[in-house]
This record gives structure tokens, C-alpha cells and sequence, in this order.
């Protein structure tokens, strides 16, 4: 058992029973000309999450310990999206329109995919999946059975939006969460903070919030 400094309180987790997840690290929503920016957004807010998400990995992966990539994007003719998601964004720039990075969040496209410097491993799984959540129409759950799964730490985007959905969606199904504060990022400055501040409220309602130089510590004593 591993126990991180958190809020509101210390987390212990098992690490065989514990798996990263790496919510939506994807050009479209961190790089210039993706989505993101397409939408009036700063990338820049979301891209301070690379360097501590890519040192958390390496020390992660070192210590054995599995990793679960996902990614939000649709299929080549949109059918898995609902007319109201899209009509987000401006017109001719909205998802399956043609974009810098390809055709906006969609599956295959170079924009879709993970931004380099977190590439996944051999062997690391990426869901792909359709919604805000990680849950939602994909094997994500059927996965984190067969593994045997009770933990998760979680870092990603944006953390108001597809993090706050999965930690959600994640404690309704019994998993323990622990958000890395500066491993998850929002466009939004105020958002960042009170997404993080609800997550452990009330005594930690959907989880726990610690950074990832804590987990690292954490796993430096064990080993």
C-alpha cells in the first residue's frame, strides 16, 4: 500500500489494483490551430500540463505500474454525435470540419490523436470515446474489471469538462480518484481552481487532490 499527502486527506492506494489515466492529451485541444483554439481558447493553460504528466509517466512506467490513455473523437461519418454537440463551435470550424490539424475531432485525423511528448507505451491501452466521460460508451468499465482495478489516477482536460465527468461517472462505480492537480488543466484559469476545490470538498465527495511530484515521492519511498 502507498499513501500520498492529499486533500482533504491523505490517499492510499494498492498499486496492482491502481491504474493512470490519461484523459484527452490531444493535439486538437493542446496545440495552435486544434479545436481548442479554434474556440477563442489560451492552449497555452492546457500545455503547462505536459512536462509534470510526462516526468509522472516516466517514474509510473518505471515503477511497472499500468497506464489507460483516452481519447474524445467521433467516427469519419459523425454518426455517434448528437446534433446538440455539433453545433459547438463557430461555423465551418465545428467537429468533422476540416481544421489545421485535419478534420476536427475526428477519429484517424492528426489532430485526434495524443500530442507527442505522452505518446502511449506499447501495450497501454487507449479508449476511444465519444462523450465528456471515459465511461460512456466504451470498454473502459469491462477493462478496468479485468484488471481488477479500484483506484485511479487521474490527469488530463480539461479538468472542469471530461476530468470532472470521469471522476464523477468513476465514483458512482466504487473507484477511488485521485486528481493530479498539475497534471489536469483547464482554459480556464477560476475553473481549474474550483473544479479541483469540488472534487474534494466535503470531505473528498468525488475524490482526492495532490500533485504529481507527491506520487513520485511516494513512489521513491516504496521502492
Amino acid at each position: 500500500m502507498i499513501t500520498v499527502g492529499a486533500r482533504p486527506a491523505p490517499f492510499s492506494f494498492e498499486p496492482a489494483h491502481t491504474v493512470l489515466l490519461v484523459i484527452d492529451m490531444q493535439r486538437d485541444f493542446l496545440e495552435p490551430g486544434g479545436f481548442g483554439e479554434t474556440l477563442g481558447n489560451d492552449v497555452s493553460q492546457l500545455r503547462r500540463t505536459i512536462a509534470p504528466l510526462a516526468a509522472l509517466l516516466a517514474g509510473w512506467r518505471a515503477a511497472g505500474l499500468g497506464v489507460i490513455h483516452t481519447r474524445e473523437g467521433h467516427l469519419p461519418d459523425l454518426s455517434d454525435c448528437p446534433p446538440a454537440k455539433l453545433a459547438r463551435g463557430v461555423p465551418s470550424m465545428r467537429i468533422g470540419d476540416q481544421g489545421a490539424l485535419g478534420r476536427i475531432l475526428v477519429r484517424g485525423e492528426y489532430g485526434h490523436d495524443i500530442v507527442d511528448e505522452l505518446s502511449p507505451a506499447p501495450g497501454e491501452p487507449v479508449i476511444d470515446k465519444p462523450g465528456k466521460g471515459a465511461f460512456y460508451a466504451t470498454g473502459l468499465g469491462a477493462l478496468l474489471e479485468e484488471r481488477k482495478v479500484t483506484s485511479l489516477l487521474v490527469t488530463g482536460v480539461t479538468t472542469e469538462v471530461c476530468v470532472h465527468t470521469t471522476v464523477r461517472e468513476a465514483n458512482d462505480r466504487g473507484y477511488e480518484c485521485l486528481v493530479l492537480a498539475d497534471c489536469v488543466g483547464s482554459y480556464f484559469p477560476e475553473f481549474q481552481r474550483v473544479g479541483l476545490d469540488m472534487i474534494a470538498a466535503q470531505g473528498g465527495i468525488f475524490g482526492w487532490v495532490a500533485d504529481s511530484t507527491d506520487v513520485l515521492r511516494a513512489l521513491r519511498e516504496e521502492s
